[in-house]
């Protein structure tokens, strides 16, 4: 089991992410953007952090940026809904998840996923921790 905290500031995901990280066993703690989430993370211990990119008074972005600050160890997550498209003139609108997992996270999701693909992901990124001694 694993204590993780998630950064959303959609409550239909936060409510969904608690679902599924509980019935795998794990303890979601729910936080409503990236600023209730830092001072969150500050407070208490995470094995992992799941952060949207996208949110008000601190964006995720900035949130991955400045809790891998705090914690070089911690395995983070980022997930957004806004994966990278061309706009009407053929330009590549920016790759946030690119840009999240160059500011610290240490994997991507692209929403919507499913349970399972979420799940694979923390594990993945546990056990990764695990073994180079972090958690």
């Amino acid at each position: 089991m694993a204590r993780i905290l998630v950064i959303d500031d959609d409550d239909l995901i936060r409510g969904t992410l608690l679902t599924i990280l509980a019935s795998d066993g794990h303890e979601p703690v729910l936080a409503v953007d990236g600023e209730d989430g830092i001072n969150q993370f500050r407070r208490q211990r995470f094995d992992l952090v799941l952060c949207d990119v996208f949110m008000p008074h601190k964006e995720g972005l900035e949130t991955v940026r400045e809790i891998r600050q705090l914690s070089a160890g911690t395995p983070i997550i980022s997930m957004t809904g806004g994966i990278p498209a061309t706009d009407g003139d053929g330009r590549l609108d920016p790759d946030f998840l690119r840009m999240s997992g160059a500011l610290g996270a240490t994997r991507t999701i692209a929403k919507p996923f499913r349970p399972r693909e979420l799940l694979a992901l923390v594990q993945e990124c546990l056990g990764s921790a695990g073994e180079s001694g972090t958690s």
